[in-house]
């Protein structure tokens, strides 16, 4: 696989960061001259031969923007054009030496705004800083829009089984196959992909191609290479009785947007913290003839204290997908049980 795409799924990129080192003409409120996102001109996408809105095409998500706001830029939405420029020369610097751990998720943003002289991830398994995408950087400060402050409004218990998730994602000596995640296990990144919903990253960035159909859109994932199929009629959704991994989709369009709606998930998901009770609601706008404005909307009482949104901006790309592997076998996981029995035996 071309060293342009992620590395396997096996590598570790949760890293703590201290303090970052303050960008020029950081504070904690907005600054007079912060360059604010330029209007969306109005702009009408192609259409299908069945005249839908053309969503069709290979698209790419290379945001280097964080999930949640780091603490160093509360109370700011957006950066000044100045500042995402010294943010992308830390990130090259870092990029270029080698000798860089692999900066997969947020890492790259959080380690270049902290101006670190050489990145290290203490979970790192494999990879370098040359196995990395090239990564867009924008004046935004968080991928979510909303709440405002740019945070997931986790009630404990949600917060408590998200942190369990990234545990097991770390889990360095498994009873067995069943104790790791089914990111680790290569069985799937799940529904939606979210950069912290697992260990490496690799789910929410990269490519992902769309097709169209009459009655059906389907997204094919470069990533595990799957393929969610989401049917467009006025059926409803499945019975509660009838629990899915990425849940059940329905999809339909308002306008030029197509909005899907997906619940059902399995009580053993774990889709940051959430699982049976998730309802998940995408948006995808074609807002230009390179890109398209994907929202996700998520909702559970359980996990959340009020629904939360994200806004990832997709880029289109000739490049084509490729096979991903993931690991062959998954020797990974054999290898990492049968070391832990090992050890265990050792001691």
């Amino acid at each position: 696989m071309s060293n342009r795409r992620l590395v396997a799924c096996g590598v570790l990129t949760i890293v703590s960061l201290v303090a970052p080192a303050p960008l020029a003409g950081q504070s904690s409120t907005t600054h007079p001259e912060t360059t604010k996102p330029a209007a969306t001109k109005a702009w009408t996408p192609p259409r299908t031969a069945n005249g839908q809105p053309d969503l069709q095409g290979v698209w790419l998500n290379s945001s280097a923007t964080p999930l949640e706001r780091p603490k160093a830029l509360e109370g700011r939405q957006s950066l000044t054009d100045a500042e995402v420029a010294e943010l992308k020369q830390r990130a090259a610097r870092l990029l270029a030496d080698d000798t860089n751990d692999f900066p997969g998720g947020d890492s790259l943003f959080l380690a270049a705004l902290e101006n670190v002289a050489q990145y290290r991830n203490p979970n790192r398994t494999t990879g370098t800083a040359a196995d990395s995408i090239e990564r867009e950087f924008d004046n935004r400060t968080s991928l979510i829009v909303d709440p405002p402050d740019g945070k997931i409004p986790w009630t404990p218990e949600g917060k408590r089984r998200y942190d369990a998730g990234v545990t097991a994602g770390q889990a360095a000596a498994p009873a067995g196959p069943e104790e790791l995640t089914n990111v680790i296990r290569c069985l799937t990144y799940g529904v939606p992909r979210l950069g912290v919903n697992n260990a490496s990253g690799a789910g929410a960035m990269g490519y992902y191609q769309i097709v169209q159909a009459p009655g059906y859109v389907v997204f094919a994932y470069e990533a595990i290479h799957e393929a969610r199929i989401i049917p467009l009629d006025d059926k409803p959704h499945l019975p509660a009785s009838i629990r899915q991994w990425s849940g059940d989709s329905r999809g339909q369009w308002e306008g030029n947007t197509l909005v899907v709606e997906t619940i059902n998930f399995s009580p053993n998901a774990n889709v940051m913290g959430a699982g049976e009770h998730l309802r998940l609601v995408e948006r995808f706008t074609r807002v230009a003839p390179d890109r398209i404005d994907y929202r996700m909307t998520l909702a559970d009482p359980t996990t959340w204290t009020k629904p939360w949104s994200v806004v990832i901006r997709l880029k289109a790309t000739q490049a084509p997908i490729y096979e991903y592997a993931c690991h062959e076998g998954n020797l990974e996981v054999m290898h990492g049980v049968l070391a832990a029995r090992a050890t265990e035996k050792a001691r």
